[in-house]
């Protein structure tokens, strides 16, 4: 897949249904309706002071479009919408998903990039991962993992359950991804990691597999 390559919000929505292989029919409307909200949530979340420089959107190039506007996104920010969908899984705001999506953005394309250059046989190759198998590793389908983690302290009241946002990183490998939780993850913090090769490939080959609808939908 070239890093140049545009895909319309149809191909996003239908490659991400496939990758997160829920059913199109059942849950793909949620689903839809939940990127866009994200979308909107984008395109209306300020971003810091704009007199300081461009708004780093989570999912556009450029300055967001208003609704009705024909929409192209690049790989990058397909895989972005992904990630975005499995952070609101783990029970995270819509509002705090977008604003980490945005902090992490340079981070993420610059790994995006990285694994999509990766030769996926090697990647994924089953009998180097059952060497590297052993207890106490976080375990992952990726000879390279690369981790998005992210730290919050949560209450222990069961009638206000409340999340906190600590802090949020980029982690290549799993060296990282510990020297992050034993750093920024005190006694009362929770982590959740996200292995992010594995999807990127999957993503990546699930958009090849689409065309672009004739008329687009509204980005």
């Amino acid at each position: 897949m070239g890093f140049r390559q545009r895909f319309k919000r149809n191909q996003v929505e239908e490659a991400v249904i496939a990758t997160l292989k829920v059913d199109p029919d059942a849950d793909g409307p949620g689903l839809r309706i939940r990127m866009k909200r994200l979308f909107d949530a984008d395109r209306e979340l300020i971003a810091g002071q704009r007199g300081s420089g461009a708004v780093r959107y989570a999912f556009y190039s450029a300055d967001a479009p208003g609704s009705g506007v024909e929409v192209w996104f690049s790989p990058y920010e397909a895989f972005a919408v992904l990630i975005a969908l499995r952070i609101l899984a783990h029970g995270w705001p819509q509002s705090t998903v977008v604003r980490i999506m945005r902090r992490v953005r340079k981070d993420l394309e610059n790994e995006h990039r990285r694994i999509m250059e990766q030769d996926a046989g090697r990647l994924f190759e089953q009998e180097a991962l059952r060497r590297e198998a052993r207890t106490g590793l976080v375990v992952t389908d990726s000879t390279d993992p690369v981790f998005l983690a992210i730290t919050a302290a949560e209450s222990l009241s069961r009638r206000e359950p409340k999340r906190g946002l600590k802090g949020f990183a980029v982690c290549r490998g799993r060296d990282q991804l510990m020297d992050f939780i034993l750093k920024d993850m005190p006694v009362g913090m929770v982590t959740t990691s996200l292995e992010l090769s594995s999807a990127a490939h999957r993503l990546a080959a699930n958009l090849g597999q689409t065309q672009p609808s004739r008329r687009g939908r509204a980005g």
